[in-house]
């Protein structure tokens, strides 16, 4: 079938403007055959496009190379939108995707090399104090306002991003763009919750309403009832908890992501607590000062050390008896399988995979037997301080990759992220980005199926989720402390406060070496003098702060639920006023 391009006005005036006419003919193309639906018009879109091939020019024929880890949205990203980018701008990218921890390897071994391994990184948010304080990745305010200002997008639109806050330094500047994020939220079983004989049975042992737990013993309580007095549904084994305890990386993760923040480690603020954060580390201006509880941090603060406690003595009670021997990926579509009542920290990243047809958690028609909400906190949580953890993978570029090759590869960031493209994108890995985006009527079309993933990211709470923050200076090597430490609590061979004391003894010697070695300037660590645990309880009183909280004599509160469709309807209200 004949086409005729040329009787769209709106591409003749394009075309009239400059740009050759095979580059902006792909772009229609992808425009037409892709990038639907998009929160522009086609219009805009065009227009859009329009700039990218301009800014390309000076690019044409030239190679570069990205890396990702591997994740839907980033599959989606080297397969599709590498191939879009390359017919409408001419530059070819090489969008390599390979697991998160060899994505921190290649990015290591550029800052202490030097050598330009890849032109632009998609790394986690999370090294955003690393990044601030080496000075070894671009300084995105400074160089799109100055060297990368001509291939800096005008309708990139940076307060449409969601986690703009979260690639934002201490110094104020942007270091990062995020490209895919997901919270890690509580999950259950919305269909077991609200069946009757199952609610009223919970109702006559408990006396309250089997519900969302707002806090950590009403979510005991639901994972003791599920696994001991529900036992069995429909002739399978039902467990009340899930997760997983393997001595494995992914066991830090378990920890540094948010197990610590939920418990009431740190102190308010947002996106991170200050002076002290969820690692336990605490900041005085920009500089990290300590992470133990002698340091002033909470580290090893009865809050982490009862959050550690109550992650092994759940794994052992409640969770299936396999948990402890899986890793982060293993773990992960177990709730899938249709034996897991509740899950108090489960990542939206795996919607998709928890909404395939066929699945023991989906129905007939498609939509889920399960839905996802803010998880419950632990009795040492204060309101205003975070209460979980966002992944936001985000454009990173170093200051050892050459200009051309930086401004290149900026491009293909930005194009991956746009708004003519990033509608269509979240819909495909659903890992949103942009405010825009969340809140098009495509997906308020598509809320039903995906459990509540919309509602949350449209509501006021999700704020309260959040990736590491500035107050960790190296991320890499502070990380890779946490999962050893756990599992050195998980097997028996420490307590959890010797544990949380051994890690907080080896986070401060990091801290001391790089004090030591003076390699992050002014907003480097400076070690504070060692106190006893009694004046830094009394400094942070005095100060209006609160970390390290006391022990509490009683850290069983009383338990509160709240009912599901109540909770949406409490977001929807607060959305509309």
């Amino acid at each position: 079938m004949k086409r005729t391009l040329l009787a769209t006005a709106a591409l003749s005036a394009l075309l009239a403007s400059g740009p050759a006419w095979a580059d902006m003919a792909a772009a229609e193309r992808w425009v037409d055959d892709e990038f639907q639906p998009s929160t522009l018009s086609k219009d805009e879109q065009m227009r859009e496009m329009e700039w990218f091939v301009q800014a390309a020019e000076p690019f044409q024929g030239m190679e570069i190379n990205v890396v990702s880890e591997t994740l839907t949205t980033h599959e989606y990203e080297a397969q599709t939108l590498a191939r879009a980018f390359q017919e409408i701008t001419g530059i070819r990218v090489n969008h390599d995707l390979i697991q998160e921890g060899d994505v921190i390897e290649k990015l290591q071994t550029q800052m202490q090399s030097g050598q330009n391994i890849y032109d632009a990184y998609v790394n986690d948010s999370d090294l955003i104090g690393t990044h601030f304080r080496y000075k070894q990745v671009r300084n995105l305010t400074d160089w799109m306002a100055n060297e990368g200002s001509d291939v800096t997008n005008p309708m990139l639109d940076l307060d449409d991003f969601i986690g703009k806050a979260f690639t934002t330094a201490p110094d104020g500047s942007l270091y990062q763009l995020p490209d895919q994020q997901f919270a890690n939220l509580y999950w259950f079983r919305y269909d077991w919750f609200t069946d009757p004989e199952i609610k009223a049975q919970f109702r006559e042992k408990y006396g309250y309403e089997l519900g969302v737990p707002v806090n950590w013993s009403a979510y005991e309580d639901i994972a003791d009832f599920f696994s001991n007095d529900v036992g069995e549904i429909d002739g399978k084994r039902v467990f009340g908890h899930m997760d997983y305890g393997k001595k494995d990386p992914s066991l830090g993760w378990r920890f540094t992501d948010a197990w610590l923040s939920m418990a009431g480690n740190g102190d308010l603020g947002l996106p991170n607590g200050r002076p002290v954060d969820e690692w336990g580390i605490r900041m005085e201006g920009c500089s990290p000062v300590g992470s133990s509880v002698a340091r002033g941090g909470d580290t090893n603060g009865p809050a982490a050390v009862f959050a550690l406690q109550k992650y092994i003595d759940w794994l052992k009670a409640y969770a299936p008896p396999e948990g402890a021997g899986m890793t982060f990926s293993e773990a992960g579509p177990v709730p899938a399988q249709g034996a897991i009542a509740q899950q108090i920290f489960w990542y939206t990243t795996f919607t998709a995979d928890m909404v395939k047809d066929g699945l023991p958690v989906v129905n007939e028609d498609g939509s889920p037997k399960w839905r996802m909400a803010p998880s419950p906190h632990g009795p040492y949580w204060k309101e205003g301080m975070k209460l979980g953890y966002q992944d936001v993978g985000s454009w990173t570029i170093m200051n050892s990759t050459p200009e051309d090759r930086a401004k290149a590869a900026w491009l293909y960031a930005q194009f991956v992220v746009s708004k003519t493209v990033s509608l269509k994108k979240s819909h495909v890995g659903l890992t949103i980005i942009r405010d825009s985006d969340i809140r098009d009527e495509s997906f308020t079309e598509r809320a039903p199926k995906l459990g509540g993933l919309v509602e949350f990211y449209r509501s006021p709470a999700r704020v309260q989720w959040s990736p590491t923050g500035g107050n960790v200076p190296d991320y890499p090597r502070l990380a890779q402390l946490w999962w050893q430490n756990v599992a050195d609590a998980v097997t028996g061979d420490k307590t959890a406060q010797e544990a949380m004391d051994s890690l907080a003894e080896q986070q401060d010697q990091i801290l001391a070496r790089l004090e030591r070695a003076g390699v992050q300037g002014e907003c480097g660590p400076k070690l504070n003098d060692e106190e006893d645990f009694t004046y830094w309880v009394e400094k942070a009183a005095a100060d209006g702060n609160l970390a390290p909280q006391p022990k509490l004599a009683n850290e069983k509160e009383q338990p509160v639920t709240v009912d599901y469709d109540e909770l949406v309807k409490s977001w929807a209200d607060a959305n509309a006023n």
